[in-house]
């Protein structure tokens, strides 16, 4: 019991989503229609990226950028504003919980080394602002978070006309993020890095880097997507097998259940009517405030079956993201990291993040109010 407990704790969504899937099915007994509520193309493309990520990832590349790009800086603001803008851009291609997986641990590094009272709490602030900026970054590119490489691919939208949708929320994100900086950070001054980051074998670098392209030109719907895996698998078993194991397969599983669900909730007709009449017009709305409970993932896919206003779902999941620590499951990579270092203060962590959280959700939503 005690190991089924723990599971549920670290897979609390794919759990649920299994659940929700398993109960629906009593309701709307399995047949061949299941097959067409599975979006083939959005697993596809999910299980690529994550498999390709993860092999730039391995080489180290990112480390070294990271350690070029601080080695001119002593200031702990000037230090803060590097990491906070490589969360910010690098989440836009390379996902946020990527980002976060490959900035956070350096800033952790990096504060062993710098002293003072005010250390806890530039700690604390620049690893919420990280987290903030790769939510926040992703939101911009279809490829920069789950919720949006699934309502892109669901919608049939352009990149322009993605980029059109969330482009207002973005510039006014990185605005906040600048200010936040300067404005919350304290005066420390931090030790160069120490050079010691390599890149591990620059022939893979390139191999994966010819995937990430591959990959755009299939989320551009220029190449089709099953080649994609083709390439992409054929590539990894030669190149890195073990990379098979670093995808999250949890995260895949997630989102078969939750098309179970959606699928058969659309089945039912009276319900699906019922829903769509209190959700028109409010999609926004409860886009964020089922994100809080949720997660946006899973919102997002549970409310794309409801509704057709893919602007109004992409703006309510990724500022939806925003809020909670499980609003956005990226978040909790952040914090793990955190509450795992000597004399950490998970408690003081969740409140400075909350409260930065909603008042960056509480500015893009004014902007919403204002832009409708």
């Amino acid at each position: 019991m005690k190991s089924i407990a723990k599971f549920f704790k670290r897979e609390a969504v794919l759990c649920i989503s299994g659940i929700l899937a398993v109960i629906s099915c009593f309701i709307v007994p399995p047949s061949a229609a299941y097959a067409g509520y599975i979006d083939l193309r959005v697993l596809i493309l999910l299980f690529c990226l994550m498999l390709v990520v993860a092999g730039i990832r391995q080489s180290g590349a990112f480390t070294v950028i990271c350690e070029a790009l601080l080695k001119k800086f002593r200031s702990i603001k000037a230090v803060g504003l590097v990491l906070v803008l490589l969360s910010f851009f690098m989440s836009m291609l390379l996902t946020n919980d990527v980002t976060l997986v490959t900035i956070v641990p350096f800033t952790l590094i990096m504060f062993e080394s710098i002293s003072g009272e005010k250390k806890a709490r530039a700690l604390i602030v620049l690893l919420v602002l990280e987290t903030a900026a790769a939510n926040l970054g992703s939101m911009l590119t279809p490829m920069g978070n789950p919720q949006n490489l699934y309502l892109y691919s669901k919608f049939n939208l352009s990149i322009s006309g993605f980029f059109g949708i969330i482009f207002p929320y973005s510039a006014l994100s990185l605005i906040m993020l600048i200010c936040s900086v300067f404005l919350f950070l304290p005066k420390l001054q931090t030790e160069k890095p120490s050079g010691t980051a390599k890149i591990q074998g620059r022939s893979k670098v390139i191999v994966f880097v010819i995937l990430f392209a591959v990959n755009m030109l299939t989320i551009l719907r220029i190449l089709d997507d099953k080649i994609l895996l083709v390439i992409v698998a054929a590539a990894v078993l030669v190149v890195d097998r073990k990379l098979f194991l670093k995808a999250d397969y949890s995260l895949l599983l997630t989102f078969v259940f939750f098309f179970v669900f959606v699928g058969n909730l659309g089945s039912i007709p009276v319900l699906s009517e019922n829903l769509q009449r209190v959700f028109q017009g409010n999609e926004v709305v409860i886009s964020v405030l089922l994100s809080q409970v949720i997660s946006n993932v899973p919102a997002a896919i549970l409310l794309s079956g409801i509704s057709d206003n893919a602007s109004a779902l992409i703006i309510g999941t990724d500022l939806g993201g925003l809020g909670t620590l499980i609003a956005s499951m990226a978040s909790l990579i952040t914090y793990k990291f955190y509450a795992g270092t000597k004399g950490s203060s998970p408690k003081k962590y969740i409140l400075v993040f909350t409260a930065f959280n909603v008042c960056y959700l509480a500015a893009l939503g004014a902007m919403y109010l204002i832009i409708k």
